[in-house]
């Protein structure tokens, strides 16, 4: 009898492998298992060692973390010395900002997992996403490492498919308790490629995608009244 996380986890390897174009025979051959197996893995019906795991990722070209089942909301370990914090209670969080390029809100996913790999907690974004459901299944994904300082949470990423595009997240007086954080994103845009910085809005739930969201999203006089002030962009 196989575990919920070994059919969630099928779940996701399914639905990426198919989302990139890949058979089941195909992926069987890369990670040297037959279709029948590899098909067994998907339903869940045979629990996957981490050997296995880490094949599958290699063979389609993701970071492992993709391939794991985690709990949107729980009790996590992140910042636990800080008793008041935007990131306290959360592992997943959703974000928004508003493209003018085609005038509508852009919807994201953050998985921040509770361990380090050495310079930060890892973390997962998941860029443009269509259905919060199957969030893997986006226009962009970015991994990299989240760092925690007294006054300022940063995520500093960089483009799966495109490694010279990074971006760098900036969250202020993320120590606060709050549901939402403002925070400023800056990175590579390709389309056109230019250098670019927006505004960012991060919540620990997902927010209704109305009129009174994309006016938050987008630059406001205010906004603008501080970039002249500074010759800058800036949030707070």
């Amino acid at each position: 009898m196989t575990s919920s996380i070994s059919r969630e986890v099928g779940k996701k390897i399914r639905s990426i492998r198919k989302y990139k174009g890949i058979s089941v025979e195909e992926l069987g051959k890369l990670i040297y298992r037959s279709k029948a197996t590899v098909s067994k893995y998907e339903t869940g019906d045979i629990a996957l060692d981490i050997d296995t795991i880490y094949a599958i990722a290699v063979a389609l070209n993701v970071q492992v973390e993709q391939l794991l089942h985690t709990e949107p909301i729980k009790p996590s370990p992140l910042m636990e010395n800080m008793p008041n914090t935007f990131f306290k209670n959360s592992n997943r969080f959703y974000s928004y900002f508003y493209d003018g390029r085609i005038n509508k809100p852009i919807r994201c996913v953050v998985d921040i997992f509770p361990h380090t790999n050495g310079t930060g907690y890892k973390t997962m974004l998941y860029m443009n996403v269509r259905n919060f459901d199957q969030y893997w299944q986006c226009e962009n994904t970015y991994f990299g490492h989240t760092e925690h300082y007294d006054t300022l949470t940063t995520l500093i990423l960089t483009n799966q498919a495109t490694p010279l595009e990074k971006l760098t997240i900036n969250i202020l007086a993320s120590f606060l308790e709050s549901e939402q954080k403002w925070a400023l994103m800056s990175g590579v845009s390709f389309r056109p490629f230019m250098p670019i910085a927006l505004k960012m809005l991060f919540s620990r739930s997902r927010l209704p995608e109305n009129q009174e969201l994309i006016k938050e999203l987008k630059i406001s006089k205010d906004d603008i009244r501080r970039m002249k002030m500074y010759n800058m962009f800036a949030i707070t």
